[in-house]
């Protein structure tokens, strides 16, 4: 059974890379403005070092924005698939527990603040990072206190309460400083408009930090989901792993969301998907759900540019399709709602 779900494993992963390949290149060529496969060719081999339109376009503003996407989708596929192995809930994601929402408000806070946006650690990401941190230990605890593990429905209620809560607070702060009103709400329903190399270096090497930290944990993961008993027999300290899990995790949505807004459920997808072939095991499950997420967020980025003339926040894109799929989960595991 290993060697097959190993076999289908490493199909997956090669059709997911070459998949990447016409993805990233319609991610380039496709927008407001439409560049051709010679636009590309003529960037790239401009030996004199000048730039026309197409390479500005290019390389200022599609090249920096699809490696932003690809990471954050990343960041969102490796976190979610690491929050539903430390709750042993399969609805777990960093959307549906809270953790973006507190992020937002975390920096949604620091920018109507006028806190630093740049830099090797950017205030608005440590900001993200503490309100991401503090509603994943809320919903742990609130849910945890009905049951261990928290059930399923315990899960989505204190997840969706501190959600709506963490949005209150939010509109309450945009009221109060309405100048920053739109930015701020526009940021909020996810987008990757203004990306620039400038912006990028902190953001990927953070949101690299926390995806390494949960690869780091595979093992022990694929072990806490046989049980606590089972995992502490076997010499595993699981307080100490669902806490290190917990701030990778964390620390890699809190700099998705500091740089992209919200952007729900493809923690959710990606993991579902991937596991669909390569089962639990996270050393199979984890490259394989980083880069369905990577391919999510850039096919839906590319189709968010490519509205019509208009660009459509990237977050309506993903909650569009995320949400039938959140409820066809809901309706599919009936009695065994959240369970793997």
């Amino acid at each position: 059974m290993g060697t097959r779900k190993g076999a289908a494993t490493r199909f997956l992963i090669l059709g997911l890379s070459l998949a990447l390949v016409p993805a990233c290149l319609a991610a380039l060529l496709w927008g407001s403005v439409r560049l051709g496969p010679a636009d590309i060719f003529r960037a790239f081999s401009r030996a004199d070092g000048a730039a026309d339109t197409a390479a500005l376009i290019l390389f200022e503003i599609r090249l920096p924005r699809l490696i932003l996407a690809a990471a954050v989708g990343v960041s969102m596929a490796v976190s979610g698939a690491a929050f539903q192995a430390i709750f042993r809930n399969a609805l777990a994601d960093p959307y549906v527990i809270g953790a973006s929402s507190g992020a937002a408000l975390g920096a949604a806070l620091a920018m109507v603040a006028g806190l630093s946006l740049s830099g090797p650690v950017p205030a608005v990401s440590i900001c993200a990072f503490g309100g991401a941190m503090g509603a994943v230990l809320l919903v742990f605890l609130i849910s945890r206190s009905v049951g261990n593990p928290p059930p399923a429905v315990a899960l989505l209620l204190a997840g969706t309460a501190l959600g709506t809560l963490f949005s209150s607070f939010l509109s309450l702060v945009l009221v109060l400083r309405d100048g920053d009103l739109y930015r701020v709400y526009y940021w909020l329903l996810g987008s990757l408009n203004g990306t620039a190399w400038t912006s990028l270096p902190s953001a990927l090497a953070v949101m690299f930090a926390g995806c390494f930290m949960v690869f780091l944990a595979g093992r022990p993961l694929d072990l806490l989901l046989q049980g606590e008993d089972v995992a502490e027999s076997l010499g595993i300290e699981v307080g100490r792993v669902r806490l290190f899990v917990a701030l990778g995790a964390t620390l890699a949505v809190a700099a998705a969301v500091s740089v992209a807004g919200i952007i729900g459920f493809v923690g959710l997808i990606a993991p579902h998907m991937a596991r669909l072939v390569t089962g639990p095991v996270h050393r199979r499950l984890l490259p394989a759900s980083a880069l369905t997420g990577a391919l999510i967020l850039i096919l839906a980025d590319t189709a968010a540019r490519s509205a019509g003339g208009m660009e459509l926040p990237i977050g309506v894109i993903t909650s569009i399709g995320g949400a039938p799929f959140f409820i066809y989960i809901l309706a599919r595991n009936g009695k065994n709602l959240g369970k793997f």
